[in-house]
């Protein structure tokens, strides 16, 4: 069974920075893309950034500039690189993983999620 565990949030002052990791374990699989999401309170999970098997990122505009997605696939990791974090980046942030996965003849091609974890931007 597929999982993902992430590590990294936490409360940062407005200007500051943390920096989130992800990594996928269980299973046979291989990686698609892998990326981030968030949700605010009372609001939708969106799409902040993501990274595919080519290794080409894109970005929500309201993160361009300022957050940076990389991956490492020895580690079937993903990392996000958040810089002037503001007020408006606190959310839950989820890693996401498109992933196919194998179990004899079969594969199956699913997202996974992480648990999800906490940024508070405040001072």
């Amino acid at each position: 069974q597929v999982q993902l565990v992430e590590s990294g949030g936490g409360l940062v002052q407005p200007g500051g920075s943390l920096r989130l990791s992800c990594a996928a374990s269980g299973g046979t699989f291989s990686i698609n893309s892998m990326g981030w999401y968030r949700q605010a309170p009372g609001k939708q999970r969106n799409l902040v950034a993501v990274i595919t098997s080519g290794g080409n990122p894109n970005y929500a505009d309201s993160v361009k500039g300022r957050f940076t997605i990389s991956r490492d696939d020895a580690k079937n990791a993903v990392y996000l690189q958040m810089n002037s974090l503001k007020p408006e980046d606190t959310a839950v942030y989820y890693c996401n993983a498109y992933l196919t996965t194998t179990s004899g003849l079969y594969s199956r091609t699913s997202d996974y999620w992480g648990q999800g974890t906490q940024v508070t931007v405040s001072s």
